[in-house]
């Protein structure tokens, strides 16, 4: 089973049924599965930041959810992240990477390199995916320790994983 359908899988298994996200390529698939699927309220959001607000309510609401954004938006969610920090409800964020090798622009390689150490010195434990089929394995213990422990998780799937755009796939887009 590819990748995204079994994120998929795990979501729903976790009982979550809020999922906040800006729109990704990265995660195109997994966003058009939790669109189609009835359980899940699949939430666009103007920012990444809106995101941890969004998971908060949720789960005051009694709901469970998660975060789906690209390594760029990283550097949006500093100051907000504090909240889930001390807080301390459950928060995992599954990440596609940018910036990594074979990156086309130069503006995704700062945050690319530092999305890890950033989430880190705000208290997010962080797994990272560099095949295809550590993916679900990686977001299922994330999901699992996010909500036994109340704690911030994060899944980093690596750029070679999702695919290296090129400039001219960008420009015809």
């Amino acid at each position: 089973m590819p990748f995204p359908e079994e994120i998929h899988a795990a979501l729903i298994a976790a009982r979550v049924r809020v999922v906040g996200y800006v729109p990704d390529a990265g995660h195109k698939r997994l966003l058009e599965l939790c669109h189609a699927d009835r359980r899940l309220r699949a939430v666009p959001l103007t920012t990444e930041e809106d995101g941890i607000g969004l998971a908060a309510g949720a789960w005051l609401g009694g709901q469970r959810s998660v975060l789906l954004m690209q390594s760029s938006g990283v550097g949006n969610i500093i100051n907000v992240l504090g909240m889930a920090k001390v807080c301390r409800f459950p928060l995992l964020i599954v990440i596609t990477m940018r910036g990594e090798a074979g990156e086309f622009n130069s503006w995704q390689v700062p945050m690319g390199q530092g999305t890890q150490a950033t989430l880190e010195a705000m208290g997010v434990t962080v797994e990272r995916a560099d095949a295809a089929e550590e993916i679900a394995e990686r977001v299922r213990n994330g999901l699992k320790k996010a909500f036994q422990e109340n704690s911030s998780q994060a899944v980093l799937i690596a750029q070679r994983v999702i695919g290296i755009k090129s400039f001219q796939e960008q420009r015809n887009q």
